[in-house]
């Protein structure tokens, strides 16, 4: 059986074809079963795709790239987390409004946002950061606000300003230099303060905050929040 490396070296006088194309009197996929991409050996916009033996040349959606690890759209990832190395990628925009890229992640404003825009397909859809995050244009993803100053403002964004000190016998003191204090009426985040900005804290699946102990325990050592 040809290594995948083999498999896809042998396509490298193929002539480029339309995305979803069948390839006749080619050799045969290394697996009958299953789904399988391989990496085009020229192109980072195409890739060879076996669907239970059967192969097709893909090409990705603007904006996407092949990887190997994309997950995006059809095996295929966003074009700024590819690393093509020598292959050759099509980078060419076809934008609509909104979206520079069919496929793409943008910030929805010029300000400091909760928020960000994801284009599938040229159509901008809203998609809110977890609470306490911020989009962060760097990463492509939601993150920290404190970690975009001055851009952004972490007390504005978590509503909470951090003490710059907390009682030496408090609860909060026993987590110095990060003290912890609850969110009224939140059962399931916590507040902690990092060189001090607040971050909003989420617990575990399955878990609640207990603002006595100002962990996160099972909810049934929380009789309050155990059913929250």
């Amino acid at each position: 059986m040809r290594s995948s490396a083999q498999f896809a070296v042998l396509f490298a006088c193929v002539a480029y074809a339309s995305a979803g194309i069948l390839l006749e009197h080619a050799p045969a996929c290394p697996e009958q079963y299953g789904v399988q991409a391989y990496a085009h050996p020229e192109l980072c916009d195409q890739f060879f795709l076996c669907t239970n033996g059967t192969l097709t040349v893909e090409t990705c959606e603007n904006g996407l790239l092949f990887d190997g690890k994309g997950a995006v759209h059809n095996h295929c990832n966003y074009h700024w987390a590819v690393d093509c190395g020598t292959r050759k990628a099509d980078l060419v925009p076809l934008s609509t409004p909104g979206c520079e890229y069919q496929f793409g992640i943008y910030p929805d404003s010029n300000e400091c946002s909760t928020s960000y825009i994801k284009c599938a397909y040229g159509i901008p859809e809203q998609e809110p950061c977890t609470p306490g995050l911020v989009y962060d244009e760097r990463i492509h993803g939601c993150n920290w606000p404190d970690l975009l100053q001055p851009f952004c403002n972490p007390e504005a964004v978590v509503g909470f300003k951090c003490p710059t000190k907390v009682p030496s016998g408090s609860q909060a003191a026993k987590f110095w230099p990060f003290p912890r204090f609850p969110v009224p009426g939140d059962c399931h985040r916590l507040i902690t303060c990092v060189e001090g900005h607040p971050r909003l804290i989420s617990c575990g699946e399955g878990q609640v905050f207990d603002d006595q102990s100002l962990t996160c325990e099972d909810p049934e050592l929380v009789p309050h929040c155990g059913h929250a």
